[in-house]
């Protein structure tokens, strides 16, 4: 499911501009092969107001499985390439020094995307500051990681702005862990912004904003979600439900039922544009079948959420998954900023 519902009217948390209902004429969308594909989305001004979104680009990089060997290097790719179409249009030039900051837990899993990558960053700031040679097409690279303000009692941002007047960077990349609105999307999407990033706001625990405003120089943010509410579970289980049974009905008739291997992209490529009709649904699931999908989810969230249920989930195999996006992630940094790393 690629559906998009309007998220302005209910705090359905989602860190993602993708999940959210915009306009074909604001979307460009590349297919890069079977598995990915990037969506690139410019957030006017006036769009801003809608999404509730800072003005900017906001590149979507998706795909299937960044476990697979083959796609994990073409992701790695398309994110490098991002990053250098990022750079060249903030007109950061090969020298300018930067500054790469791991938001999130450590000791969270789900949150350690940004510390887990940062130990696979290519940094170099004491080879220019001890004034050793260095090899051409080496950046000016320092790296940290701030920590959670329940671990340190400092709000992030006042690391950042203090740490930012010391060293001087000429801009900021920052990585953080991200909340979506659908359960297809996590650990499947990466997204790509130059508006800068609100710690936390995905999980409703908003911290002040790491941007260009606030901080005066150039924010990069890279951002994978890693978990999602359980009120959008239970929305997309349905949803899939009735997918399924549509398929069934298909097949039924033609003696050929053939649900498929779990996970099996072909099947969930079947599926996709399949649904039962209204009197269909409302058979099978009463007057919940016949709400429309914002409905659905607001009902959802408004049911789970008033008896404190509604968890923030994540996939159980979340540890060997960070550990590969954390690859992608920290290979396309390190051959974005330093022209010397192949």
């Amino acid at each position: 499911m690629k559906n998009r519902i309007d998220l302005k009217n209910f705090n359905i948390r989602t860190d993602l501009v993708i999940d959210n209902e915009i306009q074909e004429n604001n979307v460009k969308k590349k297919k890069i092969n079977d598995n990915i594909q990037i969506t690139t989305i410019n957030v006017s001004d006036e769009l801003s107001q809608e999404l509730k979104r800072k003005p900017g680009n906001y590149i979507t990089i998706e795909f299937t499985d960044v476990t697979n060997h083959e796609d994990k290097i073409e992701i790695e790719n398309c994110l490098e390439q991002e990053l250098r179409n990022l750079l060249k249009m903030k007109k950061i030039s090969d020298d300018d020094s930067c500054l790469i900051l791991g938001l999130g837990n450590r000791l969270s899993t789900a949150d350690s995307l940004g510390p887990i990558t940062l130990d696979k960053i290519l940094v170099t700031r004491h080879l220019f500051v001890l004034k050793t040679q260095v090899k051409e097409g080496i950046r000016n690279v320092a790296a940290l990681s701030p920590g959670v303000m329940a671990n340190t009692g400092i709000e992030t941002y006042d690391i950042i702005t203090s740490l930012v007047k010391k060293i001087t960077p000429n801009f900021l990349i920052v990585i953080d862990s991200l909340a979506s609105s659908t359960i297809d999307r996590i650990n499947r999407t990466i997204q790509i912004t130059d508006t800068g990033i609100h710690p936390g706001s995905g999980i409703g625990n908003n911290r002040q904003e790491i941007s260009m405003d606030t901080i005066g120089i150039p924010v990069i943010a890279i951002g994978v979600p890693t978990v999602v509410e359980s009120s959008i579970i239970v929305s997309d289980t349905i949803d899939y439900i009735f997918k399924h049974l549509s398929y069934i009905k298909q097949h039924y008739d033609a003696h050929k039922l053939i649900v498929g291997p779990r996970n099996s992209k072909k099947y969930l490529d079947n599926i996709q544009s399949l649904n039962l009709s209204e009197n269909e649904k409302k058979e099978i699931s009463g007057i919940l079948g016949t709400l429309d999908e914002e409905k659905k989810k607001e009902l959802i969230y408004e049911v789970l959420n008033s008896i404190d249920y509604n968890l923030i989930v994540t996939p159980k195999e979340i540890d060997f998954l960070i550990d590969k996006l954390s690859e992608v992630i920290s290979n396309a940094i390190n051959k974005s900023l330093h022209n010397a790393v192949k």
